[in-house]
């Protein structure tokens, strides 16, 4: 049985990705730092706020999803629960396949 959730990637390569926006705004911060008018440097630093919060958005979004539905809450749980008992339905065109290949082969 495969588990759809496991992740093959080195830990490393998450936190690098992470890490990079806040190194490369770093080290722009640092080269234009003084080139820059007051005003301006307020600005900038304000919309690269505003920036950074707004990349983390997703990954504050897919822990909370996966706190609410994920394989260890309730949700999650009935979830499973649901996709095992629907496994079993089938489609009704599979249906009508089966009876049509029963039927050529004279079983029907």
């Amino acid at each position: 049985m495969t588990d759809e959730h496991i992740d093959d990637k080195p830990a490393w390569i998450d936190a690098s990705a992470q890490a990079a926006p806040l190194l490369l705004g770093a080290s722009a911060g640092l080269l234009l730092g003084d080139m820059m008018h007051h005003n301006a440097r307020r600005t900038v630093g304000i919309g690269l706020g505003v920036l950074a919060i707004a990349s983390l958005l997703p990954y504050v979004a897919d822990g909370v999803a996966g706190l609410i539905t994920g394989p260890k809450s309730k949700v999650g749980v009935r979830r499973k629960i649901q996709r095992i008992r629907d496994a079993g339905i089938g489609s009704p065109t599979a249906d009508d396949d089966v009876e049509e290949q029963l039927r050529m082969q004279g079983l029907l």
